[in-house]
């Protein structure tokens, strides 16, 4: 290797920020997005778990059990990262559900629930339903969606045929209710089923009245969440529903939501392809949000995309942190789930998991090198707050492709200014072969999904599609102007204007042949307006230029960001980034020069 293409490859490996457009450092202080908090609070737990600490609740006779330091630990360690105490909790409580607690163990006076447990020790006030949003998809709502509608059919005496008004004195209130015919038989499961089918058909409701998109699976977990507020959640229920200790009333209210929700009934985890019963999740999740607090957006963004760990996460509405596009750096955290599980199924072993990430980044990406790049970023960054057993096994199993993606730019870019190229030619020349990826694994997997044979080409994509501000005709991601043409069984589609002309036509003229092929060119367009995340394209060319002394510092991360118009530089930033790792560059070679 010469001297010009290592100086540039130790630059751009020199700071973690180098490698990103995307504001990291505003991720790891609670400020937008909470994903490294969720991913400190996973290696704290994880390391509490392979010490071999037991996480099961239990309602035997002690003041405190084993969970409760590791729940501790989990969100000392979010806080550490900014999550405020309700986040904090939120995160500790599901990721020590998936590292293998259980929601809850009954009664008698250990009346023990996970969610209670990780909000007392976070310190955060309870207060329901009613105050937990929506994660933000454009717009958000809120439980409350959920809450009114449930109370409105109680009202109306909807969620059970039991009149209040007639239980004798000695009934009301006791196990003659509790633990008999009225309430395991009839009470408990009417209102777990009634309760969480209606919350979550006020919740999709809700989320259509705000113009977007509704998650089955969000709503599902609200929904049950709201009917769990009510009913005893962890009532027995009779025999017809489902073996004693097996099925209760957390259990029903989640078939009922899940069945509302549309949410087929067994989820498959990414890579360790562990099944789940989805009435058991759903109704577990809404035990743990029923009493967790008041998660801010953010955080309930950060738990969504934990979901996105299930291979269903695309069918389910879970979020975007599963793949196949790449979203900005703040969404990555459906990858702690899968880790944690890898781990748990390896039994600690942070090689073997690594290669399950490795695979997982490969296959289910449309930019696999990039998708790699984008997570060894995140879990470095948030090493930089806290280390664990998480972080090192995501990196591990990125840290070949990202070598190997830097490398390439930087020989690359080393010969072809060699040759007489500039550095704008090179990052345009790299962008071109990202923009070709993108078309072409789009095209297969979108073909696959839906049996057609499709090709798409994305023939322009550039800013100011409705504004004429320098900002967005400079930067295309704020205001894309998108030209796609699709091939669908040989029958080809322009798609001009596919965000400010084709989209809206759709939308309100109901032309369902075009909704029907959309989605076909705005998945490959979203995965470039988001492109970054990761602007290795822009900042190693510009290291290799500087290094090579073909242009001063500023006047190769000038020319690179103006070669990555169309793609990399989606977003501002990258100029500053390359800036700063050329003059590094330009600091190693002369520090070499002086060694020799």
């Amino acid at each position: 290797m010469n001297n010009e293409v290592y100086a540039a490859v130790m630059a751009s490996i020199s700071g973690i920020q180098n490698l990103t457009n995307d504001r990291i450092e505003a991720l790891t202080k609670g400020h937008g997005m909470t994903n490294i908090g969720a991913m400190c609070a996973a290696n704290a737990i994880a390391t509490e778990l392979f010490r071999g600490a037991n996480i099961t609740l239990t309602d035997e006779d002690s003041g405190s059990l084993e969970i409760d330091h590791v729940l501790k630990k989990g969100i000392e360690a979010a806080e550490e990262a900014g999550a405020s105490p309700a986040n904090a909790a939120l995160f500790a409580a599901t990721i020590c559900y998936f590292a293998g607690s259980n929601a809850q163990a009954g009664v008698p006076a250990g009346n023990r629930k996970i969610g209670a447990l990780a909000r007392m020790i976070a310190g955060a006030d309870r207060t329901g339903v009613i105050a937990i949003p929506t994660p933000k998809s454009n717009n958000k709502v809120s439980g409350f969606a959920a809450v009114q509608a449930i109370y409105s059919a109680m009202a109306e005496g909807k969620l059970t045929k039991i009149d209040g008004r007639k239980l004798p004195l000695g009934v009301a209130g006791g196990p003659l209710y509790g633990h008999n015919t009225l309430g395991e038989d009839i009470g408990f499961p009417e209102v777990s089923m009634n309760a969480a089918k209606i919350g979550t058909e006020a919740m999709m409701q809700a989320y259509w009245g705000a113009g977007i998109s509704a998650s089955p699976i969000i709503s599902a977990v609200l929904g049950a969440a709201a009917a769990l507020e009510i009913v005893h959640p962890d009532a027995f229920v009779g025999e017809e529903y489902g073996g004693f200790f097996d099925v209760n009333s957390a259990y029903l209210a989640g078939k009922a939501a899940c069945q509302a929700a549309g949410i087929p009934e067994k989820l498959h985890m990414r890579g360790t392809d562990e099944e789940y019963d989805s009435f058991r999740l759903v109704g577990d999740l809404g035990v743990i949000l029923k009493d967790i607090g008041a998660p801010t957006v953010v955080g309930m963004m950060s738990f969504g995309e934990m979901l996105c760990a299930f291979k269903e996460s695309v069918e389910i509405g879970a979020g975007f942190s599963g793949g196949p596009i790449m979203p900005p750096l703040g969404h990555m955290t459906a990858d702690t789930i899968i880790t944690l599980r890898s781990l748990i199924k390896f039994e600690g072993d942070i090689e073997q998991a690594a290669d399950v990430i490795a695979e997982v980044k490969k296959n289910e990406w449309l930019d696999p090198e990039i998708a790699a790049v984008a997570l060894n970023t995140i879990a470095r960054k948030t090493e930089q707050v806290r280390r664990g057993p998480i972080t090192r096994t995501m990196i591990l199993g990125t840290d070949g492709v990202r070598s190997a993606a830097i490398v390439r730019r930087a020989k690359k870019a080393y010969e072809d200014i060699k040759s007489g190229k500039s550095v704008e030619d090179v990052v345009k020349e790299l962008d071109l072969e990202r923009k070709k990826t993108v078309e072409t694994r789009a095209a297969a997997m979108l073909g696959a999904m839906t049996g057609h044979e499709v090709r798409i080409e994305i023939t322009k994509m550039v800013g100011g599609a409705r504004r004429s501000h320098p900002f967005t005709t400079s930067y295309y991601g704020f205001d894309t102007d998108a030209d796609v043409k699709l091939t669908v069984d040989g029958r080809t589609f322009e798609l001009l204007g596919l965000g400010q002309n084709v989209i809206p036509d759709a939308i309100f003229n109901d032309r369902k042949e075009l909704l029907e092929i959309i989605p076909l060119a705005a998945i490959p367009v979203c995965e470039l307006q988001l492109s970054g995340h990761s602007i290795i394209n822009i900042t190693v060319p510009a290291a290799v230029a500087a290094a090579m002394k073909v242009a001063d510092p500023k006047e190769a991360a000038k020319l690179a960001e103006k070669g990555g118009k169309s793609c990399s530089a989606a977003i501002p930033g990258a100029r500053e980034k390359a800036t700063d790792v050329a003059k590094l560059a330009v600091r190693i070679m002369k520090s070499m020069e002086c060694i020799e």
